[in-house]
């Protein structure tokens, strides 16, 4: 078995599109928080696709005008900031936004060669509620999916070697069957087919990601390798 391998990034950017940038006169720093975007993730995403040569798609619209990490049903597709908008409104997000962006994923993924592996980057906030999360990079997968299990122990060992004073955790911050682009597409495909995991960095890495690129392509890199032997 050879993964073909793609790359997505949901939090890409914190842009806001000029005829919503009302929706957040006065909130320029939240947009430049955490909550606006995944700040090191894209070029994160953009680097490990360029070392595996494999395909890396980003959503660069805050998510905080529309969740492309969330199902199409889930209350969190509009942010407070964006609920307030009419119905019409929000239609138009999901038609020139939401849609186009996980279409576009999901038909390269149709034309891949089976099985295809899905790492969706992502980062997050070192400090939640006032309190220090004790993790540098987190793998978020399905640990009743056995496939998704062992290819994450696999880069975890790796991780372990390659990054020996990272704090290397499964399913934190969050769990990795919550509700996101890689658990809708578990739906839509088979398990032998497609494999998603999310990868979460630390945001206290995003100004200096040299070590974390390096670390994170060659563990991915030993992983598949040797997951296919």
């Amino acid at each position: 078995m050879s993964y073909s391998v793609i790359f997505t990034c949901e939090h890409a950017g914190n842009h806001v599109p000029e005829q919503y940038q009302s929706l957040f006169g006065g909130y320029s720093e939240i947009l430049e928080s955490h909550r606006g975007w995944d700040p090191g993730a894209w070029p994160l995403a953009n680097f490990l696709a360029e070392q595996m040569e494999a395909p890396v798609f980003g959503c660069l619209i805050t998510r905080l005008l529309i969740e492309t990490n969330r199902s199409p049903d889930s209350p969190q597709l509009f942010s407070e900031y964006s609920t307030p908008l009419p119905i019409e409104s929000k239609e138009k997000l999901i038609q020139n936004i939401y849609k186009p962006y996980r279409e576009q994923v999901q038909k390269v993924i149709e034309k891949m060669t089976k099985p295809v592996l899905h790492l969706s980057i992502h980062s997050f906030t070192p400090i939640w509620h006032g309190q220090e999360r004790k993790v540098d990079i987190g793998i978020l997968f399905d640990p009743t999916q056995n496939i998704e299990a062992v290819f994450s122990q696999q880069l975890k060992d790796n991780l372990h070697a390659n990054l020996p004073e990272f704090q290397i955790r499964f399913n934190e911050p969050y769990k990795g069957t919550d509700d996101g682009f890689t658990t809708w597409l578990k739906k839509q495909y088979s398990k032998d087919d497609y494999t998603g995991i999310e990868i979460e960095v630390n945001q206290k890495f995003s100004s200096n990601l040299s070590r974390v690129k390096a670390g994170l392509a060659n563990s991915i890199k030993s992983s598949i390798k040797g997951h296919t032997n």
